[in-house]
């Protein structure tokens, strides 16, 4: 096992290397543009042959290898505010809070006390 994981790995390697992905910016940008040219076609047959139904818009934008990220709506402003009425939403609850708490605190002590 150890063998055939370490030869596969080594395939790996020295096939990224062979195709230039090891290399510079430029050998790099020719790689993915050799690969846009050759993996859509490939991908398309073997789909075909599986059965399988794939867009091809998808395999051209090679999104069918990548996921999309996820959209995060964020805003600093909103979180901010929605912090702020919490803390005022609690602080105008707190004296009520402090009766009751006061109120049961009392109550426990007596039935101690009894």
């Amino acid at each position: 096992r150890f063998f055939i994981k370490g030869g596969l790995a080594g395939a790996a390697v020295y096939v990224a290397y062979d195709q230039g992905l090891l290399g510079s910016g430029t050998e790099g940008a020719e790689a993915l543009k050799k690969a846009q040219e050759t993996l859509p076609p490939a991908i398309q047959e073997w789909t075909n042959y599986l059965g399988w139904e794939v867009r091809a818009a998808d395999i051209l934008s090679l999104s069918f290898f990548v996921p999309t990220p996820p959209k995060i709506d964020f805003s600093i402003s909103n979180s901010w505010n929605k912090g702020v009425h919490k803390v005022m939403s609690a602080l105008s609850v707190a004296p009520t809070r402090a009766c009751e708490y006061t109120v049961e605190g009392w109550k426990y002590v007596k039935d101690l006390v009894k």
